[in-house]
């Protein structure tokens, strides 16, 4: 008879212990070398579990540790301009992670003299924190014995239950598994096999050290079919003079990337009539760039994912008029500025940065 997750919510008492040191086992050999593994700080725990929201940990890596090394103490990040911050952050996008970010710091600073609460019910009364964020500090960094659920975890605990879970079941389960001596330890080890053993398609279930205990041994059945992608077209200015580039800022109270900088938008309509191809050896950098050059044809298009859209973006050399009410940049100051993560992108390929 297959081992499964009981109407209690546990896995069969005999049980419980093997699959607690089973996966800590794993763990312990097998989990990846991740720079906020170094220690249990809670400032790098903290920064890391904010980062990795709706966040893969490639895209993270090389932006933690250029955020640390700006800002390596909780402080530091307190006492910066909120445009520093959101300059550091570029790139990684869901901009208002970083502003709460900084508002977190600000209060940690002020109200708890720069100590980082260690409960989980003082945790989740800081800016930006909520059920699963406090849940993962406390345990990891302060011992605290409280399970953590987010997208992996779930799926691991859906596929041991050989069911989908729902409401407040999977935060049931978790706790019912949790090794209460090893908590951050066993909820990275759960969080680490959803990622790496157990994922989303095609698990490698025989390399999996729980297999013997998962009532699925592979993928449930999908219940609904995701949400189409959407394809758009953009166009963009890129328009340099000596070293500097134009850019505009978003309006401050935008849905989206607030105040960061960006590329100035154009129709696509009022430059159909000059698609003339520039030659693929023109540099696109701003070094021998001409300030009065015209609309000649898109110097190159880049693909671009937000959500359930694919835009294809187009970006052409361009004067950008006078009421577009941008600023110059020098291009040695642009990794100082706020940019969003698409003109980011667009200016490392041009390689203006």
């Amino acid at each position: 008879m297959k081992t499964r997750l009981s109407t209690a919510g546990l896995i069969f008492v005999s049980k419980q212990s093997q699959f607690r040191k089973s996966i800590l086992a794993w763990y312990d050999q097998y989990r990846r070398d991740l720079p906020w593994r170094v220690n249990r700080d809670p400032y790098r725990v903290w920064l890391s579990e904010i980062m990795l929201q709706q966040t893969r940990v490639a895209a993270v890596l090389e932006h933690y540790r250029n955020f640390l090394r700006r800002f390596p103490t909780i402080e530091k990040l307190a006492a910066a301009r909120e445009a520093s911050v959101l300059a550091a952050w570029s790139g990684l996008g869901y901009y208002r992670r970083a502003r709460m970010l900084h508002a977190a710091a600000k209060m940690i600073v002020s109200e708890y003299y720069g100590k980082f609460p260690a409960s989980v019910e003082e945790l989740r009364k800081l800016p930006g924190i909520g059920r699963y964020t406090s849940a993962a500090i406390a345990s990891i960094a302060f011992d605290e014995p409280v399970a953590v659920v987010d997208g992996n975890v779930e799926r691991v605990l859906e596929r041991l239950a050989g069911k989908r879970l729902t409401g407040e079941s999977p935060w049931t389960e978790a706790n019912a598994l949790l090794a209460t001596k090893r908590p951050g330890d066993f909820n990275q080890a759960m969080m680490e096999l959803g990622a790496v053993v157990c994922t989303p398609r095609v698990p490698a279930c025989l390399t999996c050290p729980v297999v013997e205990l998962c009532a699925t041994r592979g993928e449930l059945a999908v219940e609904a079919k995701t949400a189409k992608q959407q394809k758009r077209e953009i166009h963009y200015a890129l328009h340099c003079r000596n070293e500097d580039v134009f850019l505009v800022q978003r309006a401050r109270d935008a849905s989206l990337m607030a105040g960061m900088w960006e590329l100035p938008e154009v129709e696509g309509s009022e430059i159909a009539a000059n698609r003339q191809q520039i030659p693929p050896s023109r540099s696109a950098s701003c070094r021998n760039d001409n300030a009065d050059t015209d609309v000649i044809g898109p110097t190159f298009t880049l693909r671009h994912s937000i959500t359930v859209t694919d835009y294809t973006v187009c970006v052409w050399r361009a004067s950008v008029p006078s009421k577009a009410g941008g600023k110059w940049f020098p291009v040695e100051r642009l990794r100082r500025v706020a940019l969003t993560g698409l003109a980011r992108k667009i200016l490392r390929k041009a390689e203006v940065l």
